[in-house]
């Protein structure tokens, strides 16, 4: 069966970390350290402190190495870390996240703005500001953190295959206004140029599009079956049952074939950017 996630988004204060924060004040004072002691010893502030013990900010990765050490903690906190870095994404997008920094293979259909992975930071904070209910401001910069974190995977070795398929509006809409939509461009024309990524435009003039039923992606693990990925209004889909996901596959192979070459969609967008 499909395993459909109906999650409520994340909300600071709550769940992991909360527990991964208690955790961190029990063995700070077992080690008889004071916050400010602390904070001076891993470099952060006393407020700073307080904010990860109280799960009101999520810690990095190696803060959580770094205090695991000084507190003699035996690895309880690292073990955490996953956990806790999974918890800097939204309830309904965490699953996907997991997947998607193992994938050897991924492969995305975009219907209405450019994919997070492909974003500029200036696009992804003009993305955030537009949500309804509004965003406070220490979610959006978290969220703006973490989608631009999620592009480490253009740096990984071995080099994962990268493949973007993104709807002629896409490129067109000048989200955040025309300073921020030219950069988005912009970093498009460089992403594409890389090596292990595929960058095309299915364009508006296509009679025939095999993706009509709307956007998706889909991810080959390192270890395990390719799935698939729907999101749409903060509710989100793992597809994991084999016929669905061959049928998104081949579906996806479709709509490649009918989209503009890479090339072809590299000289579009130059294009687009000649054009204003």
């Amino acid at each position: 069966m499909d395993d459909e996630v109906q999650q409520p988004e994340y909300e600071v204060g709550t769940g992991m970390l909360c527990v991964f924060g208690r955790q961190l004040k029990l063995f700070r004072e077992r080690a008889g350290l004071d916050r400010a002691r602390f904070g001076s010893m891993t470099g952060y502030s006393v407020s700073t402190i307080a904010a990860f013990e109280q799960a009101r900010r999520i810690p990095p990765p190696k803060f959580i190495d770094r205090a695991d050490e000084l507190l003699q903690a035996g690895g309880v906190l690292s073990a955490s870390k996953e956990e806790v870095a999974r918890a800097q994404y939204p309830a309904f997008f965490r699953d996907a996240a997991k997947l998607e920094a193992e994938a050897t293979e991924l492969f995305v259909y975009d219907t209405h703005v450019v994919n997070g992975l492909l974003q500029t930071e200036e696009y992804t904070r003009a993305l955030l500001g537009m949500r309804r209910p509004l965003l406070d401001e220490a979610t959006i910069e978290q969220r703006v953190a973490a989608r631009l974190a999620r592009q480490e995977v253009f740096d990984r070795w071995p080099a994962p295959l990268l493949s973007f398929v993104m709807e002629e509006p896409v490129a067109r809409r000048p989200l955040g206004g025309e300073q921020v939509w030219r950069g988005q461009l912009e970093q498009l024309l460089l992403l594409g140029q890389k090596r292990n990524v595929e960058l095309q435009v299915m364009p508006l003039d296509r009679q025939d599009n095999a993706g009509v039923d709307g956007a998706f992606t889909l991810l080959t693990p390192r270890q395990g079956q390719q799935v698939g990925y729907m999101e749409a209004q903060g509710r989100s889909t793992l597809v994991t049952e084999r016929d669905a996901v061959h049928a998104l596959s081949a579906r996806y192979g479709i709509i490649r074939a009918q989209a503009l070459t890479p090339s072809e969609s590299l000289a579009f967008i130059e294009k687009l950017l000649g054009e204003r």
